[in-house]
């Protein structure tokens, strides 16, 4: 929720740009010390650039600047795709879209639910940003049952840290809600993440909480 008293706007640009490039230098950092471990960086940015969304929403950033603010940076991850500018953010030995797909849902529930419904876009891209990028965390190292759909492979420790941490995360933004509802789009959200062939679970999931989410509103 916005900060008590307001807060200056170019002071909030100065606070997401600022933990946008302290979350930039982590993943190449991370990648300079375990350059083994690939999924980690791209994990480290998936993470850290959804919770930006919370400090955007914290220090009221119109939707005249974040919204654009997202396409360019969907843009910018759409050449580094196909370029690869910035391994650490890319490169995972997988074909995958969901970079890509991570900044158009972003941008798609700006348009949607910013600034009235802030909590919807957060509720959506925190889902993915920390369900998301935990499980595939715990889920790689956690020895666990595993399983593969569409050639991804999925993991009973990961599957379960997503479907938490989406449950939490919605009790924390959506405080009065139904346990049950909030229960029951946990659960949907986990079984969409799933399907994840091409990362576009990136696409699938934040759209589809925030929309069942959305259901939930006075």
């Amino acid at each position: 929720m916005p900060l008590p008293g307001g807060f200056p706007l170019l002071g909030g640009l100065a606070l997401v740009l600022l933990w946008l490039a302290l979350v930039l230098s982590a993943a190449v950092l991370a990648r300079r010390l375990w350059p083994g471990q690939r999924e980690l960086s791209r994990k480290l940015v998936h993470m850290g650039a959804g919770l930006a969304l919370p400090i955007a929403w914290a220090t009221a950033i119109p939707l005249a600047i974040a919204l654009p603010a997202a396409l360019g940076a969907t843009l910018v991850t759409a050449l580094n795709h196909r370029f690869r500018l910035l391994p650490a953010v890319e490169d995972v030995g997988r074909h995958s879209w969901g970079t890509i797909a991570y900044g158009a849902s972003i941008s798609l529930l700006l348009a949607l639910y910013w600034p009235n419904q802030p909590e919807l876009v957060n509720a959506g891209v925190l889902t993915m940003a920390l369900g998301d990028g935990l499980a595939g965390l715990v889920g790689a190292s956690l020895p666990s049952w595993r399983w593969s759909l569409f050639g991804q492979t999925k993991s009973l420790g990961g599957t379960a840290v997503m479907a938490s941490v989406t449950a939490l995360v919605l009790v924390v933004l959506l405080p009065g809600s139904p346990w049950g509802l909030l229960l029951a789009i946990a659960a949907t959200a986990t079984a969409l993440e799933q399907l994840s062939w091409g990362g576009l679970d990136n696409l699938s999931v934040p759209l589809a909480t925030a929309w069942l989410c959305s259901w939930l509103q006075p």
